[in-house]
């Protein structure tokens, strides 16, 4: 195996790895899962034939960290039962938005990989992107606290590469076996039907509280990250280590990432909801009106490459789906670009019929054994069969590659093409234009070496090197910000205080211990505990690793306002001399500019000349957008100083710490909504401050107006 040039990873805190060597793995009771209940007997676990389960966490797999087998009729049993639960509405990332795109190549991974997508320089090959909510169903809104799916279908000339991946860069289960119970638990309950789109309820959180391999999971979506303020803000992350296989046979180790090209934004937790309340569409319609302005969104395409011999000094399995490689271990090299310019001509023949799977790849790219993703090898095709009914989806317009395409698959429903002669097998000898294999440019996998005993009970085991389920979650919690480690706090006080059960609320609490002390007492605190739970069993010895800025939010913010939208609240007699001379100075910044007025149709200012307004007052809040500007007359601002909307439109702005401009006569208008003049609030004729305020938020107004943890 070649090297690579970057340096050898060294990290201090190494896993240990002289544990008896009789032990190759650890076998936690179901996977280390606690089990704590409220009491009473239980039945014994079984398939749907009545077969009872010794384990129901860990796939089968050849060896501890091997690939999983397609023997495990246990595994496919439950999943396939899963995938088949609802017709036609995806089970899980329902509430999506599609975009066309393209992807160019600009470094060269020829060294590593034959796959042409990443070897051929300069080439735009077509795409299609979806974003979408996880737990919620089609028709909920944008803007829950949730993960962001961040799928890619590449149209290559060696086939179609699908990338699913989620705005997070790792997961809540370790072995796909347990997919299943998991979005069982963050779903509406069943009893009930509610909540929608939340985790903030028990089963989800009596769930996590028994599994604590998703504690750094849990870390992630407690954050600002799982609060977008747009799709054009989100990084995207294929989670799962692949291989890139060269022209030798030669295995590379590679994680892929997205970085939009506008950095990282989030919304605070208030304006979230607030938000779904005025536009549960506000994702899509932002999407949507950014490309019909010629606004492209774009991502640089990034790679984190490792040879094997790197992967053994990580303090942690790389094929663990619950880690993540920092990137001060393993620098971020950008290959690429994503530009998506083209809204979908029908949302339901491209967007909704989209399939997207992650066993579609191209020659040069391969899996790993990331017990995870060797689930999703299966489950993601099983799921298609169902929601689209026929073997034959991969013929729709949005699936079918751009490449010719041959086989020798026939018939079944839904059936578009009309396939010629009499051979529908091979090998064949009866036709010269059959599709033959071809073994050298053809797909090949890894030439690796899984050897191992498969005996009884000895093939369900959790690696050892799985058993740190904490130490990642303590650095990503370490790593942020004083704000975001707030923010974090406020979180899980917020959704376990929905939680009815008292002891899932303990649990939870314990967990936190193992990650930082002080968080776990504002969480204590805010639930009103009497006293500290106690901490669970820890498998391993929780380490401290070195804080990582590439995991904060807030730092990875752009002082531009590239991107953004600034609302300039007018009413009739307002200045248009004040009024164009702050759009033309927030255009020339980057931003878009929408008037909103009382009326839709528009404002009379003070030279008596209509002005036409983009949003009517109290349909659009100041939610809608990054900072605002009041150009108002003194009569004007009294007359809307009576209007609750007017007062909102003043009150929130300044509560989600956005910047605000104002004249003189908007000033009876601020009074009327408490806002203190100070950072971040300032005069229209102060422009330049009123950009630079505007560029992000006035974190440290926060703490000033709001109880958080």
């Amino acid at each position: 195996m070649k090297q690579i040039k970057s340096k050898p990873v060294s990290v201090k805190q190494k896993a240990s790895k002289d544990k008896s060597k009789t032990q190759d793995a650890l076998h936690f009771g179901n996977g280390g899962e606690l089990h704590q209940t409220a009491g009473g007997s239980h039945p014994p676990l079984t398939t749907n034939q009545g077969l009872p389960l010794a384990d129901n966490q860990n796939s089968l797999k050849a060896t501890p960290r091997g690939p999983t087998l397609l023997e495990d009729f246990i595994l496919r049993e439950k999943i396939t039962h899963f995938d088949h639960e609802r017709i036609p509405e995806r089970i899980v990332h329902a509430r999506g938005t599609g975009v066309h795109g393209y992807f160019e190549l600009t470094h060269s991974l020829e060294r590593y990989t034959r796959a042409r997508i990443l070897t051929e320089l300069g080439v735009k090959t077509p795409l299609f992107a979806r974003f979408s909510t996880v737990a919620g169903g089609s028709g909920s809104s944008d803007t829950p606290r949730d993960v962001r799916g961040f799928a890619v279908k590449f149209y290559t000339k060696e086939g179609n590469w699908d990338l699913v991946g989620n705005n997070i860069p790792v997961f809540f289960i370790q072995d796909a076996i347990k997919f299943p119970d998991l979005i069982h638990a963050v779903k509406m309950e069943p009893d009930r039907g509610f909540p929608q789109a939340a985790t903030a309820h028990d089963t989800f959180w009596d769930y996590m509280s028994l599994t604590p391999e998703a504690m750094h999971m849990v870390m992630w979506i407690m954050s600002d990250r799982t609060i977008p303020r747009s799709l054009r803000m989100m990084e995207g992350f294929g989670i799962h280590s692949f291989r890139l296989l060269n022209d030798d046979g030669e295995s590379t180790f590679v994680k892929f990432h997205w970085r939009p090209k506008l950095g990282l934004q989030s919304t605070v937790w208030d304006e979230a909801v607030k938000i779904a309340g005025a536009d549960p569409d506000f994702h899509r319609r932002d999407m949507f009106e950014s490309i019909a302005a010629g606004n492209f969104p774009e991502w640089e395409f990034a790679v984190q490459l490792f040879t094997q011999e790197q992967a053994d000094q990580f303090p942690f399995d790389h094929l663990d789906p619950t880690k993540l490689i920092p990137e001060e271990w393993a620098p971020l090299q950008v290959i690429g670009r994503m530009v998506l310019d083209r809204w979908p001509d029908n949302f339901f023949a491209e967007t909704e019929q989209v399939a997207f799977c992650p066993s579609h790849v191209v020659p040069g790219i391969d899996f790993s054994n990331d017990p995870l993703l060797q689930g999703r090898l299966f489950s993601y095709l099983d799921t298609q069969l169902s929601r689209l009914g026929s073997p034959n989806f991969h013929q729709l317009p949005i699936n079918a590659p751009k490449c010719p395409f041959a086989n020798q698959q026939r018939d079944g429903q839904m059936q578009m093409q009309v396939p010629k002669g009499r051979v529908s097998y091979d090998p064949s000898s009866l036709a010269a234009d059959s599709a033959r294999e071809t073994p050298r440019s053809g797909f090949v996998s890894a030439a690796v070496n899984d050897h191992g005993d498969k005996e009884q009970n000895k093939g369900r085991l959790r690696p050892a090197s799985f058993a740190d389920h904490y130490s990642q979650a303590r650095q990503f919690y370490s790593s942020q910000t004083q704000f975001e480690q707030t923010h974090i706090a406020s979180a899980l006080a917020f959704e376990l205080s929905k939680v009815d059960t008292l002891h899932v609320r303990a649990a939870m609490v314990g967990h936190l211990r193992h990650i930082d002390a002080d968080l776990a007492q504002r969480v204590a605190d805010a639930l009103a505990l009497e006293k500290l739970p106690p901490a669970p069993p820890s498998a391993v010895p929780v380490q401290n690793f070195k804080p990582s800025p590439a995991l904060r939010t807030i730092g990875k913010m752009k002082p531009s306002l590239d991107g953004r939208t600034v609302a300039i609240l007018v009413a009739d007699g307002s200045d248009g001399a004040t009024i164009t001379s702050i759009a033309q100075a927030v255009r020339a910044a980057g931003a878009t500019v929408k008037i909103v007025a009382p009326k839709v149709g528009g404002a009379k200012l003070a030279d008596g000349t209509l002005l036409s307004a983009d949003g009517q007052l109290s349909g659009t809040p100041s939610v809608m957008f990054d900072a605002v500007a009041l150009v108002l007359s003194r009569e004007g601002a009294e007359t809307l100083s009576q209007d609750a909307a007017a007062v909102d439109f003043v009150r929130d702005a300044y509560g989600h710490l956005k910047a605000i401009a104002f004249d003189r006569g908007a000033e009876a208008l601020l009074d009327q909504a408490h806002v203190q003049k100070g950072a971040g609030v300032v005069k229209t004729s102060a422009k330049a401050a009123f950009l630079t305020a505007a560029k992000t938020r006035q974190w440290e107004r926060e703490k000033t107006l709001r109880m958080l943890a």
